[in-house]
């Protein structure tokens, strides 16, 4: 019942943008944070954006920080991450996640409440 799938990953050449979706159900949505995270091979899971849909607040890495916009649509149960800019270290898979609070969810070690499958991002020099 509680469930995160995630989409729009693909191919797209450095510089190039991509919208991701995370699309929610079997919860109340506005009571939960969702963020993205990814991980490339051979590389430690990384948080990246988050929205706090309690009240609106975001979070972004410094890696992504001017590059990536997160939104949440609550008609819609979706979470987007808009990503422009795109480098060739942005190259991973991309997973959506939802926990009680950003903090909490980015917390080291933290295994979120509920996950999605991942969508893959590859980013071409």
């Amino acid at each position: 019942e509680v469930q995160l799938v995630e989409s729009g990953g693909g191919l797209v050449q450095a510089g190039g943008s991509l919208r991701l979706s995370c699309a929610a159900s079997g919860f109340t949505f506005d009571d939960y944070a969702i963020g993205w995270f990814r991980q490339a091979p051979g590389k430690e899971r990384e948080g990246v954006s988050c929205i706090n849909n309690s009240d609106g607040s975001t979070y972004y890495s410094d890696s992504v920080k001017g590059r990536v916009t997160i939104s949440s649509d609550s008609a819609k149960n979706t979470v987007y991450l808009q990503m422009s800019s795109l480098k060739p270290e942005d190259t991973a898979v991309y997973y959506c996640a939802a926990d009680e609070t950003c903090a909490v969810l980015f917390r080291p070690l933290r295994f979120p409440e509920v996950w999605g499958q991942g969508t893959l991002v590859t980013v071409s020099s």
